[in-house]
């Protein structure tokens, strides 16, 4: 059984900080990319960023320069730290982890609310 869970939602003003953590335990072998998605209500899932092998990482437009990725290998997390947030960084963020063998799993997301 794998478990992801993500943690660090609330609600932040405007031009403030979070930080999201994602945990990933269970029968994993190996990690091979961690990552962020987000999804708006009324919108579709997409990718705000994530972490690859070989500490690679990749981020969607609209947040790079304000968000940060950040993984532990030894403790299977990785981080999120979002600075500089909008309102339209509202969303509920997800976390996907994938293994080597290429079986991916989902958290089941945390809300983030921005207010104006």
């Amino acid at each position: 059984q794998v478990q992801v869970v993500e943690s660090g939602g609330g609600l932040v003003q405007a031009g403030g900080s979070r930080r999201l953590s994602c945990a990933a335990s269970g029968s994993i072998f190996g990690i091979k990319a961690m990552g962020w998605y987000r999804q708006a209500p009324g919108g579709q899932r997409e990718l705000v960023a994530i972490d690859t092998s070989g500490g690679s990482t990749n981020y969607a437009d609209s947040v790079k320069g304000r968000f940060t990725i950040s993984r532990d290998n030894a403790k299977n997390t990785v981080y999120l730290q979002m600075n500089s947030l909008k309102p339209e960084d509202t969303a509920s963020y997800y976390c996907r982890a994938e293994s080597w063998v290429g079986a991916v799993y989902w958290g089941k997301g945390t809300l983030v609310t921005v207010s104006s």
